[in-house]
């Protein structure tokens, strides 16, 4: 028998401790159907890390979650816990850059048209990737000490050679194994960063002469994704336009409950849903763990195994027959189901 994938589990804050219980359960079942055994050990990771020990990602810890093959993520931080300097303790994007895990990838999948705000789009008429870079663009400086009395505050925007040519290859390998279509989204027309990116999108385009191209500024894309999201296959940007365009795009599939992630660099690898850890409905037992499921099936992707191959592919699958049914929603998307329910529809979906 193979050895099994060895998974840290960081179940993390407010929902992330709900929604990891249902995805663990839902690997529980689908192992056997796949074919593929896996071992998951829990770490404390987070804001409430940081209340037990000051320290929201301690060195033991981090240490030891890099001997594992892979790092599935519930949610991470509390409004009320923040550093001195304001800002939210935030240890998913200390991993990703301490992790160099550069490689953001944003799946964006349609399964019922009733989840959708837009007109006239079925199950599968707006499917994407947007591929976000993760280590350095506008979050470069959200290290940096403020001067609680100073009257100008700046952040910067750094876009590397190396950080850009990375992230757009792997767009466009990415695209190669869909429909072969990369829009860059960036702000070429005003900010000399953007441009430099640009310039190196250019360059790697060419290498990829079987993939079609777009360019597009970021508040177009925005405009675009309303209008006709059909039309993007892959998308890649920065840091932050990743960050604000993902969110926009889960609203257009039902929301961040239906938003997974991966974050991947050339050795580790990070997967969680998009969504925070929205504290104010912690302990209902009412979050969606769809997000959260559907990361963990993009994690058994990237274990690339025959057995977790399949399991991604009947985690997809039992993810797409249980949305057949509009009345099998959790509260977000406007239905019934618990926590617990859905995860539990999940899983006899996958038996079905």
């Amino acid at each position: 028998m193979a050895s099994p994938f060895r998974i840290a589990s960081l179940p993390g804050d407010g929902v992330g401790p709900e929604v990891m219980d249902a995805t663990l359960a839902v690997l529980d079942a689908v192992a056997p159907l796949a074919g593929f055994v896996y071992e998951a050990t829990s770490f404390s990771v987070g804001a409430g890390e940081y209340l037990r020990s000051g320290d929201p990602l301690p060195p033991g810890t981090f240490a030891a979650i890099q001997e594992y093959d892979a790092i599935l993520l519930g949610a991470m931080g509390l409004p009320s816990v923040r550093w001195p300097n304001g800002v939210e303790m935030t240890p998913q994007i200390d991993l990703r850059e301490k992790l160099d895990l550069y490689c953001g990838l944003r799946p964006i999948y349609l399964y019922h048209a009733d989840d959708t705000p837009l007109k006239g789009y079925e199950a599968g008429g707006i499917d994407l990737l947007l591929v976000r870079e993760s280590t350095e663009g506008l979050f470069s400086g959200r290290g940096e000490v403020r001067d609680p009395d100073a009257d100008v505050v700046e952040d910067r925007m750094r876009i590397t050679r190396r950080g850009a040519d990375r992230i757009v290859r792997a767009a466009f390998r990415a695209a190669m194994k869909r429909r072969k279509h990369v829009t860059l989204v960036d702000k070429a027309n005003v900010l000399p960063s953007m441009a430099f990116l640009r310039q190196v999108f250019d360059q790697v385009a060419a290498e990829f002469p079987d993939v079609a191209t777009d360019r597009v500024y970021v508040d177009a894309a925005a405009l675009y994704l309303v209008r006709r999201p059909e039309s993007f296959d892959v998308m890649v940007t920065e840091n932050m336009f990743g960050d604000i365009l993902s969110d926009q795009c889960a609203a257009l599939i039902g929301g961040m409950g239906m938003a997974p992630s991966a974050d991947i660099g050339d050795r580790f690898a990070v997967f969680q849903p998009s969504h925070g850890s929205a504290p104010d409905i912690a302990g209902q037992g009412i979050a969606n763990p769809v997000a959260t499921v559907l990361s963990a099936a993009e994690m058994l992707d990237w274990f690339d195994t025959a057995a977790s191959r399949a399991g991604a592919s009947c985690i997809r699958a039992a993810v797409r027959k249980v949305f057949q049914d509009p009345g099998a929603r959790t509260r977000d998307m406007g239905g019934k189901l618990s926590t617990q329910q859905m995860g539990a529809a999940i899983i006899a979906a996958l038996a079905a």
